[in-house]
């Protein structure tokens, strides 16, 4: 895993920089020289909360019966 460090200047000139970083690991982003925000990708956030789910796990969450989708022929 490598850490990443970039100034909120850098992340604004070139945010796709630090989300290819990201894919490595997590990217500080400091504001005036201090850590302000953590870019991380969508798995290591998933990770880190817990939240990941399988399809069998989302087609069970209650309330989905009253969502209303008619996927295209």
């Amino acid at each position: 895993m490598t850490i990443t460090t970039v100034s909120s200047r850098e992340f604004n000139q070139d945010a796709s920089r630090a989300k290819r970083a990201a894919e490595h690991g997590p990217v500080f982003i400091t504001d005036r020289g201090r850590p302000a925000h953590v870019l991380l990708s969508i798995e290591a956030y998933r990770k880190l909360t817990g939240t990941s789910r399988n399809l069998a796990e989302i087609l069970t969450m209650p309330g989905l019966s009253e969502i209303e989708f008619d996927p295209p022929p």
